[in-house]
């Protein structure tokens, strides 16, 4: 044979095999579109917030060291999305972004989880960054925001139709990190919160105070009237007490973290926004690297404490809460006692801790062998 019939025959041969893996990628997405739109038992999870670019040094380099930056995908209900879709559930993000390369990278990332990105606007001129360090021992992890003027941030009602997005959908997550981030983005919010209940859809938030975006008197002044739309509210001690003026009877930073300090203001709590649920993760910082980690859940007349996790070392906290409302979106939906789906969250988050990145990305039987006792860190055969 000769030379040029030879890489001609090789280069067929090449295209060929790009060409039939294009084919059975295209035909794996038609299957799992088909799927989606065709399982009625498919729980339907919708998100609103920002996906951002989180650049951080490599391992535990500070930033004055680095001179390159690992490039990850996160944000909070963006990695609540993520936990979902892993889930099994149809999972759909919503926010706004650029329509060049950057944002659409951040589209990708979002689909390479199983996440349906068909209510992401296009438009705006920036992709939110943030920079983290990750800390070690007694140093802790640093976060320096560079989001200002972002699509989502500057986004406007007219950019999403609320009722069309909730048609159809089970559960709607927030948090409070959204309407943080402007007024435009805190009106979507409650926008798509009115629209949420006008179609019969559970509504949780994940209080998520962020003191480097709002003083904690504007944080109530936004987020106490948003949680008349509110059925679950999830939050730590300082959640509570900073976006809504809940203190715990607790004295969190000296490591107490019983379950009794939080009884109190769970009930008022309850009582005064009519939540269905009120949740807690319950984190015992020893130092960077090491935590406890529980959580307690009230659902109006009996509360549940979770089992204690000791996390020690943890590879990556960011994102921990995140995979926590994701555990516990999927618990409330599928399990059969408010105990069984706390369960689940904990186990969630306290793997995700393991992970480097802002996503959960855990399988359910993942999941459920470490709630159901199996710690060990064995590799599995």
């Amino acid at each position: 044979m000769q030379l040029a019939q030879m890489r001609s025959c090789i280069r067929n041969e090449k295209n060929n095999f790009f060409l039939c893996n294009i084919m059975l990628f295209a035909n794996i997405c038609l299957n799992l579109h088909y799927e989606t739109c065709n399982n009625p038992n498919m729980k339907r999870v919708i998100t609103l917030g920002e996906i951002m670019l989180r650049l951080s040094p490599q391992g535990f380099r500070r930033f004055i060291q680095s001179d390159n930056f690992e490039v990850i995908w996160g944000g909070g209900e963006a990695n609540v999305a993520v936990s979902c879709a892993n889930y099994g559930m149809d999972a759909k993000f919503v926010t706004k972004l650029p329509t060049h390369e950057i944002g659409q990278a951040a589209v990708n990332a979002l689909r390479r989880y199983g996440v349906d990105t068909q209510y992401i606007a296009r438009g705006g001129d920036r992709v939110g960054i943030y920079y983290c360090e990750t800390g070690a021992s007694m140093r802790p992890s640093k976060v320096i925001y560079d989001r200002a003027h972002s699509a989502i941030s500057e986004a406007d009602p007219s950019d999403f139709d609320f009722d069309e997005i909730m048609k159809g959908a089970d559960w709607f997550h927030w948090s409070g990190i959204t309407p943080a981030i402007s007024d435009k983005a805190a009106e979507l919010t409650r926008l798509a919160c009115e629209a949420a209940k006008r179609n019969g859809v559970t509504v949780s938030v994940d209080l998520n105070f962020r003191k480097k975006l709002w003083t904690k008197e504007k944080a109530q002044s936004i987020m106490r009237p948003l949680m008349k739309y509110v059925d679950v509210c999830i939050g730590n001690e300082e959640d509570a007490e900073l976006c809504l003026g809940f203190k715990p009877d607790a004295d969190v930073e000296a490591g107490e973290t019983s379950a009794e300090g939080y009884k109190g203001i769970f009930k008022a709590m309850a009582e005064e926004f009519g939540f269905k649920y009120v949740v807690s993760t319950l984190r015992e910082s020893y130092s960077a690297s090491h935590n406890g980690w529980k959580a307690m859940i009230y659902d109006g007349k009996e509360f549940y404490e979770s089992k204690r996790y000791d996390i020690n070392p943890i590879v990556d906290r960011v994102g921990g809460g995140d995979s926590f409302s994701g555990g516990l979106i999927y618990g409330l939906l599928h399990k059969e006692t408010q105990g069984e789906a706390l369960e689940f969250a904990v186990a969630a988050s306290a793997l995700k801790q393991t992970i480097n990145g802002d996503f959960n990305l855990v399988t359910i039987a993942e999941v459920e062998a470490l709630a159901g006792g199996s710690a060990n860190g064995r590799v599995q055969r």
